[in-house]
C-alpha cells in the first residue's frame, strides 16, 4: 500500500498570513509621503480619513418570514484631511481655488507608506479623480507658540492599492 506524502511547505517568500512563531514587525503611520499627479507638493504632519465603506442593504425575500439577506449597496469614500505647515508655496491653495471658482481640477493622489529608512515604499493607495473640497487656516494666537498648521481636504472618486 502507498504511503501518502505529505504536501510540501510553501517556499517562504509566498507564505502569507500568521505563521506561529514568526514575528514582523508593523509599519509605523509616521512613515509616509504624498504625492499630487506625481509629484511631491510639501511635507504633510498628518493624513487622515482614507476610507472605503460598503453600504449594506437589507433584503426580504417572500415566503422567507423573518429573515433578511444582506446585499452589497453602493461603495463610498471619506474624505481625506491633510494637515501641512503653511508655507510661501502657492500650489496647494491655487488648486483649492480652482474648486471655489467651480472648476475642480481633478488629480491622482498616492499617499505612500515608507519603511523604515523614511525612503523605500512598502504601501501605497492611489485615489483617483480627487479634488479639494475645504481648507482651513492655522489657529493664530499671539500668545501660543505652535507651529501654523493648515488643512486641506479631498474628496475622490475611487481608490486602489499598489
Amino acid at each position: 500500500m502507498a504511503e501518502a506524502k505529505a504536501p510540501e511547505a510553501a517556499p517562504p517568500e509566498q507564505e502569507a498570513g500568521a505563521q506561529p512563531g514568526a514575528l514582523a514587525d508593523p509599519f509605523r503611520a509616521y512613515n509616509f509621503k504624498l504625492l499630487i499627479d506625481g509629484v511631491n507638493e510639501g511635507h504633510f504632519t498628518q493624513c487622515t480619513g482614507l476610507e472605503v465603506e460598503v453600504t449594506a442593504l437589507h433584503y426580504r425575500e417572500g415566503g422567507a418570514g423573518p429573515v433578511t439577506r444582506r446585499l452589497a449597496g453602493p461603495v463610498t469614500h471619506g474624505d481625506m484631511t491633510l494637515r501641512y505647515g503653511v508655507t510661501v508655496s502657492p500650489e496647494l491653495w491655487n488648486w483649492f481655488l480652482a474648486s471655489m471658482n467651480g472648476v475642480p481640477q481633478r488629480k491622482n493622489v498616492s499617499v505612500l507608506l515608507l519603511d523604515m529608512d523614511g525612503v523605500t515604499e512598502k504601501l501605497r493607495w492611489n485615489l483617483n479623480e480627487a479634488w479639494p473640497k475645504k481648507w482651513r487656516a492655522a489657529p493664530l494666537d499671539a500668545l501660543g507658540q505652535q507651529i501654523a498648521i493648515d488643512s486641506l481636504t479631498l474628496v475622490f472618486e475611487s481608490i486602489t492599492r499598489g
